[in-house]
């Protein structure tokens, strides 16, 4: 099985088919700080279906929702922090590569992305669906990996 290294190059190959694939229909035709805030996005995307072993994606997923979380908290977005400490405890619920590992996973897990920043800094669908394809790519990298699609 890949490990969080081949699930980080996968997701950089398919940051850049993500790429293309926003530029050639037109959805993002990102800068260079949108084109690294995408990539980050795709890796993350790459790593997710991983939380729910100890692995070390799980640590670095956890570790940024962590460091999430102090931000938002220190900010004062109890509500957003509660939100993602919420959402941090959905993969302790199944089994590795239970629900995680599936194609529906792969496009509800990543809502918040485009939900969140809508409800509470009224940003558009255009302006964060980017970042929401970049996510579903990653983790489109990880279920082909792991031989799940």
């Amino acid at each position: 099985m890949p490990g969080y290294k081949e699930h980080i190059i996968g997701g950089i190959f398919f940051w850049g088919i993500c790429l293309l694939f926003m530029i050639v229909f037109e959805i993002f035709k990102p800068s260079l700080l949108s084109a690294s805030g995408l990539l980050v996005f795709t890796i993350l995307g790459a790593l997710f279906p991983d939380v729910d072993t100890n692995s070390k994606g799980q640590h670095i997923i956890y570790g940024i929702i962590l460091i999430v979380d102090i931000i938002l908290i220190v900010s004062g977005k109890f509500i957003l922090a509660a939100i993602l400490g919420f959402i941090a405890l959905f993969p302790a619920i199944g089994s590795h590569r239970g629900w995680t590992h599936t194609w529906w996973a792969m496009l509800i897990v990543p809502l918040p992305i485009i939900i969140l920043p809508e409800f509470y800094y009224n940003l558009t669908l255009i302006q964060v669906l980017p970042y929401y394809i970049a996510w579903v790519f990653g983790y489109l990298s990880h279920l082909i990996l792991d031989k799940k699609i």
